[in-house]
């Protein structure tokens, strides 16, 4: 999957912090895994993410959703 710039945050998205980008604990935390599988997934480049100020990695919940979804299918047919 692919990195992507860090989106603009508009009015829109102050008013609604479920699209603050989460952060690698916040997304292992969301996904139910170890931070450490996240970075993992990260650098095979299996999970959507962002890359801000170069080092810094944050997720779109959004995103993140759809990743679930396909995690725990391929979960439930191993």
């Amino acid at each position: 999957m692919n990195q992507r710039a860090l989106p603009e945050l508009n009015e829109s998205a102050a008013l609604n912090p479920e699209e603050y980008p989460l952060t690698v604990r916040e997304a292992a935390k969301y996904l139910g895994v170890s931070p450490q599988s996240v970075y993992l997934w990260v650098e095979r480049k299996q999970i959507p993410h962002l890359r801000v100020m170069g080092r810094n990695i944050r997720f779109l919940r959004s995103d993140l959703k759809t990743f679930r979804a396909s995690f725990k299918q391929e979960m439930e047919n191993a």
